[in-house]
């Protein structure tokens, strides 16, 4: 007589989803593994990001984390893995650097803000993440490192989004030495935005999301996508591109509509136009 089959438990999701009103929550649910970002969830980040870019009844986003580490970079024991492949790993290293590469970018070119909400450790990959996001709040026990360095893989990729965030002699230093920097450390260097107690994080995250979903999301577009493209060009370049940009905005609907309300002293009525 056969043994009887046992129903086998659906995989948990390795990233979720829940959206509140028109913030959407993006959870990393690989807490075992320290929320490591492994090819699958570079993957799932990838595909959620580009479903939230077309979705307009979201207006912010909010990156956070379960269990204790934000994220701790790379899926080190993946990427080992592959060292068997006859090239020594070396195609599918570059495949992962650079589907991680496109998220980040991802999130730098989404439409809505996206918010990072850490409640404990981002290293390499993870810090690179915090990083990208547009906003950072932290809880006072989260650390931040790119130590790379200690395992001989200087964290390169992770350096792009930490030097456009942070002055270059400290990069420099987390880069070169490993060592961590505290939340407040963190936010002193503008790593980071707020620092908060422990267990607070989430609440102040969703709280600065709703704040900035209350705003047109079509002026925040604008705005996002000029901050970014200023900041690569000289500065005769970046005062014409940005002239040219406010009198775009000034045509738009919501900033006629903006303004009148303001003199009018009323709330704004936003059409996103």
């Amino acid at each position: 007589m056969n043994a009887p089959t046992r129903s086998q438990a659906p995989a948990e999701a390795i990233l979720l989803r829940e959206d509140q009103g028109p913030v959407a929550v993006l959870t990393l649910n690989r807490a075992a593994a320290r929320n490591s970002l492994s090819e699958a969830l570079i993957a799932a980040l990838n595909e959620t990001l580009a479903s939230i870019r077309s979705d307009r009844g979201i207006r912010a986003v909010v990156i956070a984390a379960n269990g204790s580490a934000f994220c701790a970079g790379h899926d080190l024991k993946e990427l080992t893995a592959r060292r068997a492949d006859a090239d020594g790993g070396r195609a599918y290293f570059q495949h992962i650097m650079t589907n991680c590469s496109t998220m980040m970018q991802a999130i730098v070119t989404l439409p809505q803000p996206v918010i990072a909400c850490v409640q404990g450790v981002a290293t390499a990959a993870g810090c690179q993440l915090v990083a990208t996001c547009d906003l950072a709040v932290a809880s006072s026990e989260a650390r931040f490192a790119t130590p790379g360095v200690d395992i001989g893989l200087f964290c390169s990729t992770p350096m792009v989004a930490l030097t456009r965030n942070i002055g270059r002699k400290k990069a420099m230093h987390m880069l070169m030495t490993g060592e961590p920097v505290t939340a407040e450390e963190a936010r002193h260097i503008g790593l980071i935005n707020t620092v908060v107690p422990l267990g607070r994080e989430r609440e102040e995250a969703f709280a600065l999301a709703s704040r900035i979903a209350a705003k047109s999301a079509h002026v925040l577009k604008i705005g996002k996508e000029a901050f970014y493209r200023q900041a690569e060009m000289s500065l005769a370049d970046a005062y014409r591109y940005a002239a040219a940009v406010m009198t775009e905005n000034m045509m738009a609907r919501d900033a006629q509509e903006g303004i009148c309300a303001f003199i009018d002293k009323r709330t704004p009525s936003w059409e996103d136009r």
